[in-house]
């Protein structure tokens, strides 16, 4: 086996990898709301949402391509592989340590920004456009939209339903919530197991084992899998942050928030192919639903934390992944 095989192994696996740890880093994105309003059991909950990952993940090819091929592009043979392998330990490192401090971070973005960061390190062509467009903007756009539509909506939710018996609400809101959840679960693999499938090709291609932006099958059900068992181990520190640390939810916010983002999760991914961040748009939703209780209800010094961790994000997986270049081209 040459050493080019043996890295292209090596980085696909790391490719899984990350790919496990989005999934139960972001596993809280799906099943939060869920679990903290009892509309389902944690287990019952991390069950459904690896299922819908998994078929989420199936689905679609334009996010994988804009990652695959928009970001950098990585030049073939060893020098390309470290490329795209610091990229990829850059972000599992960035996403450990938001998990450990209980951080809904975007995995999309440590990805990004870790990629961009090694191929500065190596002076790869980073494309700063695509970036802007697929990236950039979308971060800042898609938790404003996250915020306004998940505060019309249960606006409108507390209009419709103004004179109804609060228990009974709540308990066919919980039922509702099982649906939205679901959806929300679809487009997390929708969107971030396709991420991983990009990276994947762009290993491949740098190999000389792949031409092109399509992405084979045994790619997309590898990634598809990883995702589903990250998923299922989930992220209990950063569900407890997502579910009650900003504001205490009830069924019809949970469901609101959820069917906020998951349809945003739809739109960019079928209409826009852009890679955003399901935390971004989930954590934006939950804060859009809080603010309709009262403006005080909502633990603004949690928000301002996660909205700190979310704009050191690109930056800080970008430094610990051009670290890891610089290491990476002293092995033999």
């Amino acid at each position: 086996m040459t050493t080019t095989a043996l890295l292209v192994i090596v980085v696909v696996v790391v490719a899984l990898l990350f790919d496990y740890t989005n999934g139960f880093h972001d596993a809280a994105n799906a099943i939060a709301t869920s679990v903290s309003t009892r509309a389902l059991t944690p287990r019952t909950a991390l069950a459904m949402a690896a299922v819908f990952n998994l078929v989420g993940a199936l689905l679609g090819e334009g996010v994988a391509r804009t990652i695959g091929s928009g970001i950098i592009t990585a030049p073939g043979g060893r020098s390309g592989l470290v490329v795209v392998l610091a990229g990829l330990v850059g972000a599992i490192g960035w996403n450990l340590l938001t998990w450990w401090f209980g951080l809904p971070s975007s995995s999309s973005h440590a990805l990004i920004g870790a990629l961009a960061g090694a191929g500065l390190a190596s002076s790869t062509e980073v494309h700063w456009d695509v970036i802007l467009e697929k990236v950039v903007i979308p971060m800042v756009v898609s938790p404003v939209v996250g915020f306004v539509l998940a505060f019309a909506l249960m606006v409108g939710i507390l209009w419709a339903f103004r004179r109804g018996n609060p228990g009974r609400l709540s308990r066919r809101f919980r039922v509702a919530q099982t649906a939205s959840a679901a959806a929300m679960a679809l487009g997390h693999g929708l969107q971030d197991a396709q991420k991983t499938m990009g990276v994947i090709v762009l290993a491949l291609v740098a190999g000389g084992y792949h031409s092109g932006d399509d992405i084979p099958l045994w790619v997309k059900a590898s990634a598809a899998l990883a995702i589903s068992l990250g998923t299922y181990t989930g992220g209990w520190r950063i569900m407890r942050t997502l579910g009650r640390r900003i504001i205490e939810l009830d069924p019809p916010r949970g469901f609101a928030a959820e069917t906020v983002a998951a349809s945003v999760l739809y739109t960019t991914a079928f209409a826009f192919q852009a890679p955003i961040s399901t935390t971004h748009t989930v954590t934006s939703a939950i804060l859009g639903v809080g603010a309709t209780r009262r403006v005080s209800a909502v633990r603004w010094g949690v928000a301002g934390n996660i909205v700190t961790a979310w704009f050191l994000t690109i930056p800080m997986a970008g430094a610990v992944a051009a670290g890891c270049y610089q290491l990476f081209t002293l092995l033999p």
